[in-house]
Formats: structure tokens, C-alpha cells, sequence
């Protein structure tokens, strides 16, 4: 069985883990092993089967997961009565006991077919250092998903940044219905999000939408962006559109871990001078930390810090060598999205990568 279609065993219970492990290996069935819920919303959405042990009950049905098809909650039956009630919202679940119900759940087990439809590939970009251009690369790539006929959204967590959609062009834009939408209004949400209410809030383009932090809101008072919307908003992303694109700070925070976990392809771009690979350097760990797909993107090689010399330093796969951006500044002056041009460095490899995010997650 295809790893990406094996069914998920939840639980952070060794014992527990011990009895499904076992029942799988009576099935002939490989399957996902997730200790924690960001684990298992790795998996979830891909698995044919989801067996959640009732120790890790409360804490996914807090992450509000996207409603799973075939949901198993799985405890123990203790004289008499058991551990495995209630299951996430939306989702309908059996509740076996063990060892009661272990020729059951066997069965189960062992009729794990087609998973369900794979969510959107997602692709995380960071700076290496401040200003190094990785909000510009985010863009790019919405645009090339927009390009390439995808719904995309385009996720901008950076509290301080100047926002995505200016970049684009599209930040005086006229709000929906309802008036604009930022992440300042979902700051507390934790619940499910649905992504086609979310959109028409939304400025962008005919394809990509954008959410970002609204101007009304003061950078201090910003923070960090919640787990919890964070989890709800890219779930809905993932759901509802055929691209999603994270422009991430480069503080580390649980936030950013979320679409560094969920993420196909992470980039973090770097200036190609001395003092910005030491500042990637910095948080480089974190990331190979939260993520086994981060590549290094170099921009401006010259010749005397090479391409190569930045990633083998960095210890990271080199994902692009882009020279500069030809007319980047009169665009950017004149309002215009950069990367729009097909001739633009910068808007080749975005397409690239657009392409080579489905192969990536085919792959898995």
C-alpha cells in the first residue's frame, strides 16, 4: 500500500499503540503511526481509515479537523464500561473497546482502500534575513498558480510586513459584502472555517485571494498569530482551493510550525552576501526541525558567494539561483505585481515550482 494511502493510528498511549500495532500486523496492513494531533492532521485528510485513540480524543476534536469519512475512536473497556466516546465535530465515528471489539477493528483494518481527495499542495516561503524578498516569491507563485488555472490563496502570517496585497496590487480594492476580512478578525477562531465564506472578504485577483493583516491594526498590538486560526484558516485553504501559498515570519512560533508541518515545500530565500547566510543560519535548524522539504532559494549571486556555496553552507538543497529581478523597483514603484511577465526570472521558476509541487506531493 502506497504510504499516503495507508489508514492512521492516533494515539500517544504506548500501550494502546502496542494493541493497534499488533491488530494491524494480524491484517497485513501497513499504516501511519501519529503521536501528537499536528501529526495526525498530517495524515488525516489522506488516510482511507482514521483509528484515533481516546486519549488524544479531546485534543483533536480542539484542532477541529476537516470531517473525516471513516473515523474509528478507539479506548479500553474497564469493568465494564469504556473510554472511546465522542468524536471531532462533523465527523461521524464508530467507538470500539478493546479488546472487545479487536476482530472488528481488524476487519476495518483490513478493507482500507481509497483514500480521500488529497488537499491542496502547499508551499511555505521565509526569509532568510529581513527584506530578503521571500513575500515577493510568495507572490510569484500565487500568480503562477493563477497562471496555471488554480484557485490559489495566498496566506500572509507576517504581523510586520507590508502585506501581500500590496505586492499584488489589490490592497485599495473594493471589500466584499461584509467588508474586508484580515487575520485580525479570526484571532480567536478555532472552529471550523469555510473557505468560500472567508473569499468573499478577501481582496486578490480573478484567481488568487489574499489574507493578510489589515492596516487598521497596529503592529504592536498584532502578535503572533493564534494556533488555532492558524490551524482553522489553512485547513479551509487547503480545502477549498487548488494552491495554497504561506508567506511565514521569521520568528519561530507554533503558528508557523502548523504550515511548516503541513507544508509540500518550504523556501527560504537568501540574499547572496555574508551577513544574510549568517542570519539564515540562525533559523535554518528550526525549519529542517519542522519540515523534511525545505530547499534554499539565492537571490543576486554575483560570483564572489556563489549559489552553491550559500546552500552548502546552509546544509539545505538548492532550490533556485535567481539573478535580479529586471525592472523590480520601477514595478514595485508603480504598483504593479512583479513576476507577472512569463521572461521574468523570478516568474520561471515560479512556475517551476507550481509544477513541481504536484509531482512532490505525488510522490509521497
Amino acid at each position: 500500500m502506497d504510504v499516503r494511502t495507508r489508514p492512521l493510528i492516533a494515539t500517544a498511549d504506548p500501550a494502546l499503540l502496542d494493541d493497534l500495532l499488533r491488530l494491524a500486523s494480524a491484517a497485513s496492513t501497513e499504516v501511519n503511526v501519529a503521536r501528537t494531533v499536528d501529526q495526525a492532521l498530517r495524515s488525516w485528510s489522506h488516510a482511507p481509515l482514521a483509528v484515533v485513540g481516546a486519549d488524544l480524543r479531546a485534543a483533536l476534536s480542539t484542532a477541529d479537523p476537516p470531517p473525516h469519512p471513516r473515523l474509528v475512536v478507539v479506548g479500553r473497556a474497564t469493568g465494564g464500561t469504556g473510554t472511546a466516546t465522542g468524536a471531532p465535530p462533523g465527523s461521524e465515528a464508530s467507538s470500539l473497546l478493546l479488546p472487545r471489539d479487536e476482530s472488528a477493528l481488524a476487519g476495518l483494518l483490513s478493507r482500507a482502500d481509497a483514500p480521500a481527495r488529497p488537499p491542496a499542495p502547499t508551499v511555505s516561503v521565509v526569509g532568510g534575513r529581513g527584506g530578503a524578498g521571500s513575500s515577493l516569491l510568495g507572490v510569484a507563485l500565487a500568480l503562477a498558480g493563477e497562471r496555471a488555472g488554480r484557485s490559489t490563496a495566498l496566506l500572509d502570517t507576517d504581523p510586520l510586513g507590508c502585506g501581500s496585497d500590496l505586492y499584488l496590487g489589490c490592497d485599495d480594492s473594493p471589500p466584499g459584502p461584509g467588508g474586508r476580512t484580515g487575520w485580525g478578525d479570526l484571532l480567536v477562531r478555532h472552529g471550523r472555517v469555510h473557505w468560500r465564506d472567508l473569499r468573499e472578504g478577501l481582496p486578490g485577483t480573478s484567481r488568487v485571494s489574499v489574507l493578510t493583516w489589515t492596516r487598521r491594526m497596529e503592529p504592536a498590538r498584532a502578535g503572533s498569530l493564534p494556533v488555532g486560526a492558524a490551524r482553522a484558516v489553512l485547513a479551509s485553504a487547503r480545502h477549498g482551493t487548488d494552491l495554497v501559498v504561506a508567506d511565514l515570519p521569521r520568528c519561530p512560533s507554533p503558528a508557523s510550525a502548523v504550515f511548516l508541518n503541513r507544508s509540500d515545500l518550504v523556501y527560504v530565500v537568501v540574499p547572496a552576501d555574508v551577513p544574510s547566510v549568517v542570519a539564515a543560519a540562525r533559523l535554518v535548524p528550526w525549519l529542517a526541525e519542522e519540515s523534511a522539504s525545505v530547499q534554499v532559494v539565492v537571490r543576486g549571486a554575483h560570483g564572489g558567494l556563489t549559489a552553491d556555496a550559500v546552500a552548502g553552507t546552509l546544509g539545505l538543497p538548492l532550490g533556485a539561483d535567481l539573478p535580479d529581478e529586471p525592472g523590480l523597483d520601477r514595478d514595485l514603484a508603480a504598483g504593479r505585481a512583479p513576476a507577472r511577465q512569463r521572461r521574468s526570472p523570478l516568474a520561471r521558476f515560479a512556475d517551476r515550482a507550481v509544477a513541481e509541487l504536484s509531482r512532490v506531493r505525488d510522490a509521497r
